[in-house]
């Protein structure tokens, strides 16, 4: 008897970041996703992307009302952009689309 995996059901937000790393890719952006492990900066973006010399920290979080940021993630976005970065938090494939990056 063969047994078939049956494909992973992804989160809400598993599926927002699926989608954002395939448009920030159609996009022509070089996309990198980090995901958060020991030795990992704390408060570290879910995507870094970069596009002719311009580099996007992004953040995706459920769109549920509970899903906010960490205390570190609030301080590594204020890093971010205290340094002339951008940051984006985003909680929808179309908050990425109409953020005109």
């Amino acid at each position: 008897m063969i047994h078939l995996r049956q494909p992973k059901k992804l989160t809400p937000e598993g599926n927002i970041i699926k989608a954002v790393k395939h448009h920030l890719t159609l996009m022509g952006y070089y996309v990198i996703r980090i995901h958060q492990s020991l030795g990992c900066h704390k408060g570290i973006t879910d995507f870094i992307a970069v596009r002719d010399g311009k580099v996007l920290f992004i953040e995706v979080k459920s769109p549920a009302r509970q899903s906010k940021q960490s205390p570190y993630q609030v301080e590594f976005q204020r890093e971010i952009e205290a340094h002339g970065g951008t940051y984006l938090l985003i909680k929808s494939i179309e908050e990425l689309i109409y953020a005109q990056i």
